[in-house]
């Protein structure tokens, strides 16, 4: 019985799904290289002065993919965020990896593409996390 019991448990614990584990902190130090397109600044600040080419990330955790006020999304973004598309620490670490990948997956659309180009292939989780500490 009592292997039984350990059998399932180790089961369950490779069943269950995968979630991004990011460093925060990290993920600070590599937004650096995010800060000439994007900046972090809430309503009453700017907690990351950056550029104004993307969109502010201040909040992006748990936003509609191509919702950022004053903002001018790429279609296939927008449409993403129209077919369900909310910002979680796995799928925002998967876009930062390779844009136009992951817009082509979640469309399912080979010509799908995004504005962004750059490509963050370390610490994606890390940022992600790290972006996740400005998010109600």
């Amino acid at each position: 019985m009592k292997q039984t019991l350990t059998l399932a448990a180790a089961l369950m614990a490779l069943a269950a799904p995968v979630f991004a584990e990011g460093d925060a902190a990290t993920g600070e130090k590599e937004f650096r290289k995010c800060k000439s397109c994007h900046m972090i600044a809430s309503a009453d600040e700017a907690i990351v002065k950056g550029g104004k080419t993307g969109p502010n990330l201040y909040g992006v955790i748990g936003r509609t993919a191509g919702t950022a006020e004053d903002f001018s999304y790429g279609d296939d973004l927008k449409a993403a965020g129209d077919a369900g598309l909310v910002w979680d620490e796995a799928s925002l670490a998967a876009y930062i990896e390779d844009p136009k990948a992951f817009l082509q997956e979640t469309l399912d659309d080979k010509g799908a593409k995004s504005k962004m180009t750059f490509k963050m292939r370390k610490n994606a989780g890390d940022v992600a996390a790290y972006l996740a500490t400005f998010s109600e």
